[in-house]
């Protein structure tokens, strides 16, 4: 480079200013972003199928649960951001409704206050709905029938999103502790959740079975809770994450065994998540580190009183 001119590429003999590259420079990034802004469905789509997607999954197979409660809010921040120029993009709202949920369940873990917890399963809640609107009628007036033949009208390949869609839910649910408006939307969820378990019921190491599990342990008898079906649902859920989804054995524990007053099958459920090697289910990493933590706190609060 001389004189402020750049060698042309080809040779010796083409010179440019070099204002002039940085001109055509400019000029280019303008007809990328140009490009890009005027079809960014496609750039939304590139970016999550390639740098999002990853991340989440990343997300999920971490064991250091104050990691991602110190790491998420910024990948959470960039969600965001991608999402109000793409309010539309499906995989967005997929992935940002896993992360919003993930999040929510680990500042449980790392002493996140109840406030904080609840505003982000608020963001879950939000983007889980609007991912969910995309397949059914959730309008709070409208005719059940509605919803019905809605949810007859899904297919196997319709469950990741209706499950992550309603997760999201769930997530505000649980967050609500109990208030009248939470309670009342069990009754979609369960029916959402019903058809889920029709069409996959293996999905996600056999999550659907662990929300019926829970489902039919909380409720007294008389509003539907039946022990049995409640275990029928667990053991389901071992066998279809071959035990490998360790919330399932915990909440099995804490739910129905206490429940019961089944201390063998309890402590036996809690020795085996805390047995269980982190390597033998990557996937499931951040899910099996909080389940090891809580397997800990149930046996260390002696429920049966040995």
């Amino acid at each position: 480079m001389l004189g402020g001119y750049r060698k042309h590429p080809a040779g010796d003999s083409i010179t440019m200013p070099l204002k002039h590259v940085h001109n055509s420079r400019k000029v280019l990034l303008t007809i990328a972003l140009a490009v890009c802004c005027g079809c960014l469905s496609s750039c939304a789509s590139l970016i999550t199928s390639t740098v999002i997607k990853p991340a989440v999954g990343n997300l999920q197979q971490q064991t250091d649960i104050q990691l991602v409660c110190d790491g998420a809010p910024s990948y959470l921040l960039m969600l965001d951001s991608m999402l109000v120029s793409s309010p539309g993009s499906e995989g967005l709202l997929l992935v940002a409704t896993q992360s919003y949920s993930a999040y929510a369940a680990a500042l449980e873990e790392c002493g996140g206050t109840q406030k904080r917890v609840a505003a982000i399963a608020k963001k879950a809640h939000f983007y889980g709905h609007s991912l969910l609107e995309r397949y059914l009628p959730l309008q709070s007036n409208q005719d059940r029938d509605i919803l019905n033949k809605q949810l007859e009208k899904l297919k196997t390949s319709d469950v990741p999103e209706v499950f992550w869609g309603t997760y999201g839910w769930l997530t505000w649910v649980k967050s609500q502790r109990g208030s009248p408006t939470s309670i009342a939307d069990m009754v979609e969820i369960q029916k959402i959740m019903t058809r889920l378990l029709e069409l996959n019921e293996s999905y996600q190491g056999g999550s659907i079975h662990l929300f019926f599990g829970m489902y039919y342990a909380a409720k007294p008898a008389m509003f539907g809770g039946d022990p049995e079906r409640s275990a029928f649902h667990f053991e389901r859920a071992l066998a279809l994450s071959d035990r490998k989804f360790l919330p399932a054995q915990t909440t099995y524990a804490e739910m129905l065994a206490r429940m019961t007053m089944d201390q063998e099958l309890h402590d036996s459920l809690l020795q085996e998540v805390l047995a269980f090697p982190d390597e033998d289910a990557p996937e499931f990493g951040l899910s099996n580190q909080m389940a090891k933590n809580k397997a800990k706190k149930l046996l260390d609060e002696n429920y049966f009183g040995e």
